[in-house]
C-alpha cells in the first residue's frame, strides 16, 4: 500500500488562519506539507483556492456539515448552508472529497437518529456525484455512547451507509469512546480513507455523554502525535487504504505551527506518511 499523504486540518490553527491565510499556508508549505483539510470554507471559496494556489498547496479533503442544520463545536455553533451550495464551494476548491465533521449526541443515542443521519448521508453522496465529488464522516467520542443488540451507533451508522461514504477515524476521539483503536482501524478496513492524527490524554468521562459537564477545546490535554495514549504507530500500520493521514490538534499544546511540525516530522520520519 502507498504511504498515506500527510495534511492538516486547518482548524488546528483557525485563529492564524483568519488573520493571515497567506502566511499561515506559507508557513505549513515551508513544513514540508503539500496538502491540508479545509474547515469554513463554504463562505470563501475563491479566497482560499487562491491562497492554496499561492502557497502550492492543495485540499483534497474539507469539513463541512453536510447532515445538520448547524453545525455545533465545543466553541460555538455555525449555521450550514445547503449542500449543493458545499459542494458547489468544495469543487471550487478543488476537493475530491468532503466529509460531515460532527452530529450531535442526542441523535446518536437512539437507533431511528442513527438511521436518519445514514440516510442524509447516502442522499448527500448521490447529490455530491453531481459535482464530481465523494462524501464522508468523521468520528467525535458521542458515536460510542449508545449500544443496539451489541452494535456500537457508530457500527450500526457503518451497516447503513453505502460503501460510497468514505470513512475518517479520529484516533484520539475513539479512544475517549472507549474504542480499541487498532482493532477498529482493521474493523474498518479499506473503508479508512483517511486517519485524524491526533494524540494526547483520555479525559476520566466521556466529555460528549448526556450526564457530562458542558467543556470546551481548551480542556482538552492534548501531545503532539506519539506522546500521548493514542497507539498512533499500531493504528497507522494496520489500515490498509488510507489515503490520508491528517494532522489535528483541537487544543494545540504549544506555538501551534510548532506543533504541526512535531507530528508532521513523527509521521515522515516514521515512515507512516508521506
Amino acid at each position: 500500500m502507498a504511504l498515506p499523504l500527510a495534511s492538516v486540518q486547518l482548524y488546528t490553527l483557525a485563529t492564524e488562519f483568519s488573520a493571515d491565510m497567506n502566511g499561515s499556508l506559507d508557513k505549513l508549505a515551508q513544513i514540508g506539507l503539500k496538502n491540508v483539510e479545509a474547515f469554513d470554507f463554504v463562505r470563501r471559496p475563491k479566497e482560499i483556492r487562491a491562497a492554496l494556489d499561492a502557497s502550492g498547496l492543495a485540499s483534497p479533503t474539507g469539513h463541512a456539515p453536510l447532515l445538520s442544520d448547524e453545525l455545533w463545536t465545543p466553541d460555538g455553533s455555525i449555521p450550514t448552508p445547503a449542500n449543493e451550495v458545499v459542494f458547489e464551494a468544495a469543487a471550487e476548491i478543488g476537493m475530491k472529497t468532503v466529509i460531515d465533521p460532527m452530529v450531535p449526541t442526542e441523535r446518536w443515542l437512539t437507533e431511528d437518529g442513527v438511521k436518519d443521519i445514514a440516510e442524509r448521508l447516502n442522499a448527500a453522496s448521490e447529490t455530491a456525484k453531481q459535482f464530481g465529488l465523494t462524501v464522508g464522516y468523521h468520528n467525535h467520542a458521542q458515536e460510542f455512547l449508545a449500544d443496539f443488540d451489541g452494535q456500537s451507533a457508530y457500527q450500526r451508522f457503518l451497516s447503513l451507509v453505502e460503501p460510497s461514504v468514505a470513512i475518517e477515524l479520529d484516533l484520539y476521539w475513539a479512544l475517549v469512546g472507549g474504542q480499541d483503536v487498532v482493532a477498529l482501524v482493521k474493523e474498518l478496513g479499506d473503508r479508512l480513507v483517511a486517519i485524524h492524527v491526533k494524540d494526547g490524554i483520555k479525559p476520566e468521562t466521556n466529555p460528549f455523554a448526556p450526564e457530562a459537564p458542558k467543556f470546551s477545546s481548551s480542556s482538552l490535554d492534548q501531545r503532539h502525535a506519539g506522546e500521548g495514549e493514542v497507539p498512533t504507530i499500531e493504528a497507522m500500520q494496520a489500515a490498509t487504504g488510507v489515503k490520508y493521514a491528517v494532522i489535528e490538534y483541537d487544543n494545540a499544546p504549544g506555538e501551534v505551527f510548532s506543533d504541526i511540525e512535531n507530528s508532521y516530522r513523527f509521521l515522515i520520519d516514521g515512515g507512516l506518511a508521506a
